[in-house]
């Protein structure tokens, strides 16, 4: 009978205590479930690289684990920004779809700071900029430990983070809402949406409410930003007027906060998510691109349909 190897255990068991803090960092800096689960493995592969002697000198796993995944996350977000200026159409991140609680990395680290709309806010930042940002004020890492984990002086990361503080003030979200406003404005959006009424659609949305659709030129989406709530109410009327008998609304969770499935003859199309100040939606993120539903296209009705 083979005796386990402890050692190997042990840090096993160190890496997987750590492992929802490091998604968490790497979805926030990615703003892809994908990419991030694929930068959480390579850090991995690096931790189980190390040898016994090495190992035996980091006197802190976590840090150096959120050193090597922040490294990672800078790098590549440098090519996905890059290629992010060429994509078809406004750019939405990858959204985290929650159905009862069951997303381990929702439960342990998603609970603020994930939104689509702090996502999407957090892409006019630089690499170094966000990384910095997250660190310190997201995980609450001190500078000079930020320092250390960027490989510049802490100095230069309160400047990083100072710029970054300064670019998202102007687009914060503008109400705290309760998840109870939050849940009864999406279930009035709902039936208006199911229905295809244009009266009360329009009654839904503020006069300067925007749509932001994300169809990644696979599937037809508004290939920019749709101002105001007459626009925005027509096009519902539309989709209701073409689809009403084929679609369906089911409830989840979205990037840690109520949101909305809409199904199609069955078939997951899109993610609906809000921003509200409690009685009129700001702005509606639509996220229809199926490489960014596809970990979710095995879901069926109904779930919790509302």
């Amino acid at each position: 009978m083979d005796i386990p190897d402890t050692t190997m255990m042990n840090r096993l068991q160190s890496f997987t205590d750590h492992r929802p803090r490091l998604f968490g960092l790497a979805y926030r800096m990615l703003a892809s479930r994908a990419e991030a689960e694929d930068l959480v493995q390579n850090t991995y592969l690096r931790w189980h690289a190390l040898t016994d002697e090495e190992l035996l000198q980091i006197r802190e796993p976590q840090a150096w684990l959120v050193t090597v995944i922040s490294r990672l996350c800078i790098d590549r977000l440098r090519v996905l920004k890059r290629e992010r200026e060429n994509y078809t159409g406004p750019w939405l991140p990858e959204p985290m779809v929650e159905v009862d609680n069951q997303t381990p990395e929702l439960m342990a680290e998603f609970s603020s700071d994930v939104s689509l709309a702090f996502l999407t806010m957090l892409e006019r930042l630089s690499a170094e900029e966000r990384a910095a940002f997250l660190l310190h004020q997201v995980f609450d890492v001190d500078y000079p430990e930020v320092a250390g984990m960027l490989n510049m002086t802490a100095t230069a990361c309160r400047q990083l983070v100072h710029r970054a503080r300064e670019r998202l003030q102007q687009d914060k979200p503008r109400f705290q809402v309760s998840r109870d406003h939050h849940r009864q404005l999406l279930q009035r959006f709902t039936l208006a949406a199911q229905s295809g009424d244009l009266k009360a659609l329009n009654a839904l949305f503020a006069d300067d409410a925007q749509m932001i659709g994300d169809g990644g030129d696979k599937v037809a989406s508004v290939n920019r930003i749709l101002h105001g709530a007459a626009r925005i109410s027509r096009l519902y009327h539309v989709i209701a007027r073409n689809f009403s008998q084929r679609m369906q609304f089911v409830e989840v969770n979205i990037n840690g906060e109520p949101g909305l499935l809409r199904f199609i003859d069955g078939k997951l199309d899109a993610t609906i998510s809000i921003v509200s100040d409690g009685e009129k939606i700001l702005d509606l993120y639509t996220i229809r691109n199926p490489d960014k539903l596809q970990a979710y296209q095995g879901m069926t009705i109904p779930l919790q349909n509302t």
